[in-house]
């Protein structure tokens, strides 16, 4: 086979449907068993090595292969477990998709203490390349091994490390409108090992993807446009995908089986945005796209999205609610920036991400807009930042209160229909601030980060102990996983108010909750 593209393992998992589970790569191999990674990793389904369903980036890859004059016989999506039923002395190109390589991604070093412990995701992808060389040479092959994705900045931090493993090429960038020409290249031996795409493809550009994606997953637009510093996706120019384009991968996926859709985007309320002033979100576009996904499909819900935008436009909210039949037994996951409580910092780091409303109001919204979603049963996975430069640890403080708030006011208001996460990440310079230092989760905790850390992940072990059930379906693994979840969540909580305690911190002393309250919504 010419071309033999796949991932490493940690991204050909399903890990048994369990939502957000797909961080578990995170983790550390020293903490975590790897009979428990074992028990929860469930691989994608595959047929004679090839992939039946395969994670976007590779498909998107796939097509615009193919739509650049390779054959389809030349190119196979395997399952890295298989590869090696595929590489022969014709095959000129592994290529590999992965997401966080060394493990130095904002929820990975958080899990291992900055890096000093290994992650699964370092630890699967490490494994895969060094596999491949040895049977490269086992075989006297000449095949290369290249490497892409959102990550490859971490290949070329740790060059030594990329050339020891004998990695080939890394290429990084969006490379729909040159990926066949990049190849070719690489067969010619006439590249860079890093090669750096600057250019971006236009959406015609960007081919439709001609076999199924894991979960259904459709990109719908690429780029943000918001301009948050901390963040590479919006140093992209944001381009909306027709909604004709769109159904056409929905499409690809049903005809495989799939019956569910993901709504790939960096902001779901961003789509088809024309106010790019105040970023008000064009409710009919965005209604329209869950209509004509959800004829198509029994439920679609979007990856990403912001709380601003939820709160500004919750028609949206209770249109798709309608549509997808949520209840309390059916909610719509979304994951979604927090990043501080603090209306100064967010003033200096993303100063659009509240609007249309004011950073003055960060704090009223982040509470106002969590009311929004879990009022038409949206469940928000919010993730904050530790270490953001310019921080104060007044800002890391306000953030735990926010946290406290929240939890009082939503129960207050909602009773048991109140849920949220909160996930502080450990800040990683990418975006604007790609020239500061990464956050030290050993050296530079605060009594404010302290706080911060605390109060997220008590709430977390909360809603793990009182909504799992909620949101994984299948009772066998329900059983399975609930008191795991139970468990680690309250070894985290445990471990971090015994950190505290030993930098003299007592973190059960009550947080007084910001005066904010809960304001009506209009629909």
């Amino acid at each position: 086979m010419r071309i033999v593209l796949t991932s490493d393992q940690s991204l050909t998992s399903t890990f048994r449907d369990i939502p957000l589970l797909d961080f578990l790569p995170c983790a550390p191999i020293e903490r975590v068993p790897r009979i428990i990674y074992r028990l929860l990793d469930s691989q994608l389904p595959e047929k004679n090595g090839r992939l039946i369903y395969a994670p976007y980036a590779i498909r998107k890859v796939e097509a615009a292969l193919l739509n650049s004059g390779f054959k389809r016989e030349e190119i196979v999506v395997a399952h890295p477990k298989k590869l090696e039923c595929f590489i022969d002395d014709k095959t000129t190109i592994v290529g590999i998709n992965t997401m966080d390589p060394y493990g130095l991604g904002p929820v990975t070093l958080m899990f291992t203490d900055g890096g000093k412990l290994t992650s699964y995701s370092k630890y699967f992808f490490t494994t895969l390349v060094k596999r491949l060389n040895d049977y490269r040479e086992r075989k006297n092959y000449k095949f290369k091994i290249v490497v892409g994705g959102p990550a490859g900045w971490q290949l070329k931090m740790k060059q030594d490390l990329t050339e020891k493993l004998g990695i080939d090429h890394v290429v990084s960038g969006e490379c729909e409108h040159v990926i066949g020409d990049i190849f070719r290249d690489i067969e010619s031996g006439s590249v860079d090992r890093f090669i750096d795409i600057k250019t971006m493809p236009r959406i015609d550009e960007i081919p439709t993807i001609v076999n199924p994606s894991y979960k259904g997953m459709v990109e719908v637009m690429r780029g943000c446009g918001r301009g948050c510093k901390f963040c590479s996706p919006n140093l992209r120019t944001a381009r909306f995908y027709p909604i004709e384009k769109i159904i056409e991968e929905v499409n690809v996926n049903v005809k495989s089986g799939l019956r569910r859709a993901w709504l790939h985007s960096e902001d779901i309320f961003n789509y088809m945005v024309e106010d790019r002033k105040n970023f008000y979100p064009n409710e009919d576009a965005v209604i329209t796209l869950f209509e004509e996904t959800l004829k198509r499909v029994e439920f679609a819900n979007p990856t990403h999205a912001t709380v601003a935008g939820a709160l500004a436009a919750p028609k949206i909210l209770k249109r798709i609610a309608e549509l997808n039949h949520a209840n309390a037994n059916r909610w719509i996951g979304v994951q979604v920036g927090f990043e501080t409580a603090s209306s100064e910092l967010i003033k200096k780091i993303a100063n659009n991400k509240m609007k249309p409303f004011s950073a003055e109001e960060w704090p009223w919204v982040l509470l106002n807009g969590t009311y929004a979603f879990n009022k038409f049963f949206w469940f928000p996975a919010y993730t904050t930042i530790l270490g953001i430069p310019g921080e104060t640890d007044e800002d890391e403080i306000e953030t735990a209160r926010l946290i406290v708030t929240m939890e009082r006011r939503l129960k207050e208001k909602l009773g048991e229909r109140a849920h949220f996460t909160v996930t502080p990440l450990a800040f990683v310079p990418m975006g604007s601030f790609k020239e500061a230092d990464f956050f030290d989760v050993n050296e530079n905790l605060t009594r404010g980060r302290i706080l911060h850390l605390y109060y997220a992940w008590r709430h977390l072990a909360y809603e793990v102990e009182h909504s799992l059930n909620m949101v994984i379906k299948d009772k066998l693994t329900f059983l399975m996983f609930y008191p795991l979840a139970k468990l680690g969540s309250k070894i985290v909580v445990d471990s971090i108010r015994k950190f505290a305690i030993k930098k003299g911190i007592n973190v059960d002393r009550p947080l007084e909750p910001m005066d904010l309250k809960i304001s009506k919504i209009e629909v």
